[in-house]
């Protein structure tokens, strides 16, 4: 299974890249569409829906949203229903399986997928098109930035969990994630802001507030991976889809991400750094 995962890694991530780095607005837009498109109709599976006209009727109406999003209706308030939303869920999760009264309808579990999905688009185009007001570089490395924070949290996790791993984190959620899995992925995002401070020379003021929204940001992808595990425990499902071999789904890619990039946008403009 590592080894697929690996394999798959390789492929992807290439793809990922160009999407970010060659790609302008419009096409950069329906890349990241594209991605929400297909999670959303995985989404509808996670929902209980599956019937195909079902899942393929949700990814079309999300893909219809992000249209009227893009053409000026959306904007800093669609960042802060995800925002918002992510402070609700983090509560949901720590109160499974009592919290299923409020979500488990398959209607509600719909709506929730708006709240998951939609945000995370807005918010890369948010970024996408600010400008950063700290330092002189472009806001696609802002973007990279947040894609190295959950990947670095997300690899060093794993293997910190398969090391050290003893004390579950949420077992009845996620039974295979361990509170000193979760401390290592939180420890890279530290990592992480140290070396970018030191790579940009940023003031030690700025290099503690970076320090903090990463470590924060990295606290809430954990629950982007685990309100994701939560409803496909719900569902009775191993994994979204069987689209990436030993990924899983597109969802299964991009939870953590989901969380992670509304928080982190959030922070970014309540500190000032990025503004347009």
């Amino acid at each position: 299974m590592l080894k697929q995962r690996i394999i798959t890694g390789l492929i992807l991530a290439p793809i990922a890249l160009t999407g970010l780095f060659l790609l302008d607005l419009v096409p950069f837009a329906f890349f990241v569409g594209f991605v929400v498109a297909v999670s959303a109709w995985e989404w509808a599976h996670l929902s209980g829906y599956e019937a195909p006209t079902v899942r393929i009727g949700y990814a079309v109406s999300i893909s219809v949203l992000l249209t009227i999003l893009y053409h000026g209706v959306g904007g800093a308030w669609v960042l802060g229903l995800g925002v918002a939303w992510w402070c609700l869920a983090a509560l949901l999760v720590l109160r499974f399986p009592s919290s299923k009264a409020f979500w488990a309808a398959g209607s509600v579990r719909l709506m929730i997928g708006i709240l998951v999905l939609v945000p995370f688009w807005q918010a890369l185009l948010i970024v996408r098109q600010s400008e950063i007001s700290l330092v002189s570089i472009s806001t696609l490395w802002i973007i990279l930035y947040m894609l190295l924070l959950v990947w670095a949290a997300d690899v060093a996790a794993y293997f910190s969990g398969k090391t050290w791993g003893r004390r579950k984190l949420a077992p009845s959620v996620s039974p295979g994630k361990s509170w000193e899995g979760a401390w290592g992925g939180l420890s890279s995002s530290i990592v992480l802001a140290i070396a970018a401070a030191l790579i940009l020379s940023l003031p030690l003021r700025a290099a503690i507030i970076l320090a903090v929204m990463s470590f924060a940001t990295a606290v809430m992808s954990i629950f982007g991976d685990l309100t994701e595990s939560m409803f496909k425990r719900e569902a009775g499902l191993k994994d979204s889809s069987n689209l990436l071999p030993g990924h899983g789904g597109f969802m299964d890619r991009i939870d953590s991400l989901t969380a992670a990039v509304p928080i982190f946008t959030g922070f970014l403009l309540m500190a000032g750094w990025i503004s347009g």
